[in-house]
């Protein structure tokens, strides 16, 4: 039987592993393998298969729709009328909520677009018989493990 388990890169690591070699587990049956973790940046712009949940046009929709109002209501005194004018104030209001919202993804949060949460950054591949599982599992878990699975 195989047990996996991931851990982030931490001393409870070490002490689980001292601990499953005093349950009586051999060096030979235990392998760390450690994951390479993502080097490049982050993509901005969403793809059809992959989203990272930030929207560009939602500040641009709201100014867009305020600014047609304005627009269409004030066009009622201008020359072209108020389609034409609440055309404008939309492209207009569109334009400058997605030019805000582009400055505040590139500048203001450039640095907080990184993965959240905890990161696997090592794979503990433990042989052992069937007995064992139990124990081993019992271990990994109160040493902090990410995650745990048992292949039989």
């Amino acid at each position: 039987m195989q047990v996996f388990s991931t851990f982030e890169t931490t001393g409870f690591l070490e002490i689980a592993i001292s601990t499953l070699e005093k349950n009586g587990i051999q060096k030979e049956n235990i392998f760390a393998v450690p994951l390479d973790n993502r080097a490049e940046d982050r993509k901005f712009f969403d793809t059809l298969h992959r989203s990272d949940g930030t929207s560009l046009i939602d500040i641009g929709m709201g100014l867009a729709t305020a600014l047609s109002v304005i627009g269409a209501s004030i066009g009622f005194k201008l020359v072209w009328g108020p389609i034409y004018w609440g055309l404008i104030g939309a492209f207009v209001g569109f334009v400058i909520g997605f030019a805000i919202r582009l400055f505040i993804e590139l500048v203001v949060k450039k640095n907080k677009r990184v993965l959240k949460g905890k990161h696997s950054e090592i794979i503990l591949i433990i042989d052992c018989e069937e007995t064992q599982a139990e124990l081993i599992e019992d271990v990994l878990w109160s040493h902090f493990a990410i995650g745990v699975a048992k292949i039989k």
